[in-house]
């Protein structure tokens, strides 16, 4: 664990009792650990890497999966090329077997490829995993992913929904950032990302500090944790985290779910929007439409459209499935003259 920073709260030997709704709706990352220790895939990890290997190929439906492959000269980082122009990884289709066969081939190497299947549901590929495996969220029906790879570092990102990170096999450090140090992170293109979504620039293992001098701010905010096998970290909602995998052969599962509903669709669509149409407007035009966006979006209260009836307020009031339907279909009728 790198010394000098907040640890993240911690929750020792927990249970499924402790996934309150004041942590799971909180703003605040939490640590629980043993959390998923008595699932037979952390035990068969426990007993060794080729257990949990054919733990899952036992499991494994032969679905293609997407695998993240790139040269020992990315040191185990999915990332950008040196100008940002492109990647520093290649994607391809692979079967689990054949994946899992390239992990064994290269876990003593000193300096192995990187060899990575990122975020993938897990119906979609070990059908009877979560039968076996899972935790509950009471009425909440997250989306279950898993995660395979070796050493390998995950730049610093945000995710939209929160999430619970269950660390299964191998050892991980989680490195977390609040959302409010956007600024001091340094983050990259929006429209070219190695995953989906935009990361820090920085590396966290050797920072520059010249070239991103404001990085340590985001050091003073930042929070850490080592999880062993069985333990979870519950991340919330658009706060940035690096994940560290420390082991030859590592897998996390991740469950994911929105506190608003899935109709409201993701707001970086409004984020792409506004950047085409607002960004670039005159400096004054940008302060009027500043504060229509603080009038209608971010400051909304009832008292500001309580002068129009309610009956006629269409999307000033309450958003429903039948009313995002409408707006969006507006959208695509205006986005496509």
């Amino acid at each position: 664990m790198r010394s000098g920073l907040t640890r993240i709260r911690d929750i020792a030997n927990a249970s499924e009792a402790d996934l309150s709704d004041d942590i799971l709706c909180g703003q605040q990352p939490v640590v629980f650990r043993g959390l998923a220790a008595s699932w037979p895939f952390v035990q068969a990890g426990k007993k060794s890497p080729s257990a949990a290997q054919e733990y899952l190929t036992k499991r494994y439906n032969d679905a293609p999966l997407v695998v993240c492959h790139g040269g020992p000269e990315t040191k185990g980082r999915p990332f950008y090329n040196d100008d940002l122009s492109g990647l520093n990884f290649e994607s391809r289709q692979a079967s689990l077997d054949f994946f899992l066969n390239k992990i064994q081939e290269h876990s003593a190497d000193e300096k192995p490829p990187l060899l990575y299947i990122a975020s993938t549901t897990i119906e979609d590929c070990l059908p009877t995993f979560r039968a076996e495996n899972d935790i509950f969220l009471g009425a909440r029906e997250p989306l279950a992913s898993i995660w395979i790879g070796n050493k390998t570092t995950i730049a610093a990102h945000y995710d939209l929904a929160d999430n619970i990170a269950c660390v299964t096999v191998g050892r991980r450090e989680f490195t977390l950032f609040p959302p409010e140090q956007l600024e001091n992170l340094y983050v990259g293109p929006i429209d070219l990302t190695p995953a989906g979504q935009p990361v820090s620039l920085v590396d966290l293992d050797k920072p520059d500090f010249d070239k991103y001098p404001k990085f340590r701010e985001a050091l003073k905010a930042a929070q850490v944790a080592d999880l062993e096998p069985g333990d979870a970290i519950f991340i919330p909602s658009m706060w940035w985290h690096q994940v560290k995998a420390l082991d030859s052969f590592n897998v996390l599962v991740n469950y994911w779910w929105r506190q608003s509903p899935a109709f409201m669709g993701p707001p970086v669509n409004a984020l792409n929007l506004a950047i085409l149409a607002v960004r670039d407007l005159p400096p004054e035009q940008k302060k009027i439409w500043q504060n229509l966006f603080n009038h209608y979006v971010f400051e909304n209260t009832e008292e500001k459209v309580a002068h129009i009836p309610a009956e006629r307020r269409g999307v000033l009031g309450p958003i429903t499935d039948m009313m995002a339907r409408r707006l969006r279909a507006y959208l695509l009728n205006r986005l496509n003259r």
